[in-house]
């Protein structure tokens, strides 16, 4: 029986690397980059009880490790984001946001 590749090995470095740029967005990129982790994590076990029929273990590992940083950097910039909020306030942000927007207009 020849060994075959797991499958989800683009789609996990894929869903991971536009967490990263969705993490300014007050953390929405948990989303990608944990749907991202999940599925590496799964095809990980798949892979661990049956090591000698898959190939390209190595590739989903590393989109694993990817995964899980950005997950990180999500969760650290969305705690962040509520911190602000609770300590400024909604409306001093949105009132900040607002200079700046009529700071570059002019």
């Amino acid at each position: 029986m020849e060994p075959k590749q797991l499958q989800y090995g683009p789609l996990i470095y894929i869903l991971a690397i536009v967490g990263l740029p969705l993490c300014c967005c007050a953390g929405i990129g948990i989303i990608p980059s944990g749907i991202a982790f999940y599925i590496a994590h799964t095809e990980l076990k798949k892979y661990y009880e049956n090591p000698d029929a898959y190939t390209n273990q190595d590739s989903i590992y590393t989109g694993k490790i990817v995964a899980l940083v950005i997950l990180i950097i999500n969760i650290l910039y969305l705690a962040y984001t509520a911190y602000q909020i609770y300590t400024i306030g909604w409306d001093n942000i949105m009132e900040q946001s607002r200079q700046m927007m009529e700071q570059y207009e002019q």
